[in-house]
């Protein structure tokens, strides 16, 4: 029974289309291709899918081809005599031209004049690498050995050349990643009779993005360095401070302030940075598993793809790993030395802190006995002048009674400082309680 659409999950189709958006190209010996990736200078998470959209469509527009769909990650199309692959990447975008035949002269740049100068000029980033793919058919590995022979010293230098039968001795593919006067990469792939065009096109593909992935993961090599530099300089600092500390130099705020200005720098060297080690060690593992992919099999003792990368490519991805690593240990040791150095000071502050609360306690008591003196002395002025009030108060009494003003003074004054001694200790117990 066929589902209804309700039935679906809202993205059931785009998740199962997008496994077969980016076909191989097709391609058939003799041929060529030139190929060119462009990244923004600086590091961004996301390109802008407007900006890119609109350089492709310059493109498209210069040859009044047809128009990619909306919000289209990858385009294939047809621009006169030649064929354009268009991807759209996290950090960089491709262009790639296919062509029938090949030029007389090998790895002529003629192929990148469908590239016209200025839309290149106009490109959102920067041209991260730039390729150019020959194409030539073969009858036999001896063939190849021969055209190698032949051509190798015009076409690559041989000291940075790797050579490698692949695909189960379908092809041979050759390759030095150097820079040519013209500003390209150059490859070559020398394909027997009988491989399928989907296979040499699956091969080509596999050259460029080792090359792409190869350049975008070399981005991190001078940050790297430069971060290594700065951590050096740091674990310096960083071990003069820890010395100080276990020799009890200077005054622990003020080392404590150092930490933490240090401790910021490392964490904001940390934020800077994370983005492009991640992503270098995710295209360097793309790198590694497209070589795999190749299954490359050694060519009269010439380098392998595979032991070209390790010999030139993985000590700069080791630098990198050291670099970040070098980073995460130094950001841990100024963490653990600032709560060492805080727990030092918040010791010292609360020992300070009880002698001020001891001190505090001293002068209360102190100040109770003054209190104290100062109630007894409260006690006879009170009652002196108490005693004065009820003697003027009671004195006609005493002339009607006969009675002589001394003897009323005499007789009221024990009674109003007992009076007076009850008043105040019954405000004191309301007080406290």
């Amino acid at each position: 029974m066929p589902l209804s659409s309700g039935d679906n999950h809202p993205q059931r189709f785009e998740l199962a289309n997008e496994l077969h958006a980016r076909p191989f190209p097709k391609m058939r010996a003799p041929c060529s291709c030139a190929y060119l990736a462009i990244k923004q200078p600086h590091d961004a998470a996301h390109r802008d899918p407007q900006e890119d959209r609109r350089h492709l469509l310059a493109l498209l527009n210069h040859y009044g081809a047809a128009m990619p769909a909306e919000e289209s990650n990858h385009y294939y199309a047809s621009l006169g005599r030649v064929r354009l692959k268009w991807e759209r990447h996290t950090e960089f975008v491709t262009y790639t031209i296919y062509a029938d035949g090949v030029h007389e002269k090998p790895f002529t740049d003629d192929l990148f004049a469908h590239f016209p100068a200025e839309w290149i000029a106009d490109a959102p980033g920067k041209v991260l690498t730039s390729c150019i793919i020959r194409v030539e058919p073969i009858t036999t590995v001896q063939e190849a050995e021969q055209t190698l022979d032949e051509h190798i010293k015009g076409w690559f230098v041989e000291e940075s050349l790797a050579t490698s039968r692949v695909v189960d001795d379908n092809a041979i593919v050759c390759g030095d990643f150097r820079i040519d006067p013209a500003g390209h990469v150059r490859f070559a792939i020398l394909a027997c009779d009988g491989v399928s065009e989907r296979r040499l096109g699956r091969i080509a593909q596999r050259l460029l993005e080792i090359e792409t992935y190869k350049s975008m993961a070399m981005l991190t090599l001078p940050e790297a360095r430069r971060i290594a530099a700065r951590v050096g300089e740091l674990d310096d600092e960083l071990a003069r401070l820890v010395s100080a500390m276990a020799e009890n130099k200077g005054p622990e705020s003020e080392t404590l302030d150092r930490l933490l200005r240090m401790a910021a720098e490392i964490e904001l060297l940390v934020a800077r940075s994370a983005f492009r080690f991640s992503a270098a060690g995710a295209y360097e593992a793309i790198v590694n598993q497209r070589i795999e992919v190749l299954r490359e099999e050694r060519m009269t003792g010439r380098q392998l793809f595979s032991e070209f990368m390790h010999r030139r490519f993985d000590p700069a991805m080791r630098t990198c790993r050291s670099a970040q690593q070098r980073l995460t240990d130094l950001s841990g040791r100024a963490a653990r030395a600032s709560n060492l150095l805080r727990t030092r000071v918040d010791v010292a502050n609360a020992s300070q802190n009880h002698q001020v609360l001891a001190s505090m306690n001293q002068r209360s008591e102190l100040q109770l006995r003054l209190q104290e003196t100062v109630e007894g002395l409260s006690v006879v002025a009170i009652s002196y002048y108490a005693v004065n009030l009820l003697t003027y108060l009671l004195t006609p009494l005493a002339a009607l009674l006969a009675l002589d003003k001394k003897w009323l003074t005499a007789g009221l004054i024990i009674p109003v400082v007992l009076a007076v001694m009850g008043m105040i200790r019954r405000i004191k117990k309301g007080l406290n309680h």
